[in-house]
């Protein structure tokens, strides 16, 4: 991307804000941070936001035969709604969910999303094995290819600034997306990531524990352009991770944005339990 250099005065107080901003990962001195927030601020917010919440939970049975696994109760409120409210806190107020799994209990209790104070779109899966490419495929009316959105797997439950991952983003527009990355002590057990800056260099689903040489992983947390629409294959079953993102980062650039609070992938009970216990703690 084409830069112009600029010489400019700011006051100390405000040189002291932009200092604050660099870490030397996301944002690496000045020049970045200010064309960071200039970023944000020229262009239009992320507004929207898809969830995949299909999943129907098949480990932790017999509870999910009655209640869909989005619907697990974390401090008095279900795992879904923790998302949305974080999302609400960040203004980001259209949501699109993915639903399949008793999908009526998600769509009773959440309504149209007014009493939440976001807006709520279902788009019901008539199948079980699309795949999350898939069920993100189904999202496109509702998602323009100049548009950028979050997607967030409804199982996944982190203490996330979702404005400063837009903040990211912006600073970086010559790019498809940004994955959201943590660390784990396991990651063979999910999508490992290998990093070189901030571009993403390898992604691999769920490799051998032998072939495993970083613990960072996604986080299950996307910042996408709408142009990954073209990618998906129409009427097929397509994993994002598996399929779509290792040829992605062949082909484009994707950005991995560091979490700095809590992330649990509650895939499990005993992920169930260690939240449930954190959340008492």
């Amino acid at each position: 991307m084409l830069r112009k250099r600029l010489t400019i005065t700011l006051r100390k107080d405000l040189i002291e804000i932009l200092d604050a901003e660099i870490d030397g990962v996301r944002i690496r001195n000045r020049s970045h941070a200010i064309e960071s927030m200039l970023a944000y601020k020229l262009n239009l917010p992320v507004s929207k936001a898809v969830i995949l919440a299909a999943d129907q939970g098949i480990k932790f049975r017999p509870f999910t035969y009655e209640m869909p696994k989005a619907m697990l109760p974390v401090g008095g409120r279900p795992l879904l709604e923790h998302i949305i409210i974080g999302l609400r806190e960040s203004d980001i107020r259209d949501i699109y969910i993915s639903v399949g799994h008793l999908a009526d209990k998600i769509k009773s209790y959440f309504g149209n999303g007014s009493k939440f104070g976001v807006r709520i779109t279902y788009s019901v899966q008539n199948r079980s094995d699309l795949g999350t490419g898939g069920a993100l495929r189904t999202m496109k009316p509702n998602l323009g290819p100049q548009e950028a959105f979050f997607l967030i797997y409804g199982d996944v439950l982190a203490d996330i600034n979702y404005q400063d991952m837009v903040r990211f983003y912006y600073g970086h527009r010559d790019v498809l997306g940004v994955v959201a990355l943590t660390t784990v002590r396991n990651p063979e057990f999910w999508g490992v990531v290998k990093l070189e800056g901030e571009y993403i260099k390898d992604f691999i689903e769920k490799p051998e524990p032998h072939a495993t040489q970083s613990h960072l992983i996604s986080a299950g947390i996307y910042l996408l352009k709408g142009k990954i629409f073209s990618h998906l294959p129409r009427d097929k079953s397509v994993s994002l991770e598996k399929d779509i993102l290792p040829k992605l980062i062949k082909k484009y650039k994707l950005l991995g944005y560091l979490l700095k609070g809590s992330w649990y992938d509650i895939s499990t009970p005993e992920v169930y339990d260690q939240v449930l216990k954190a959340r008492l703690a």
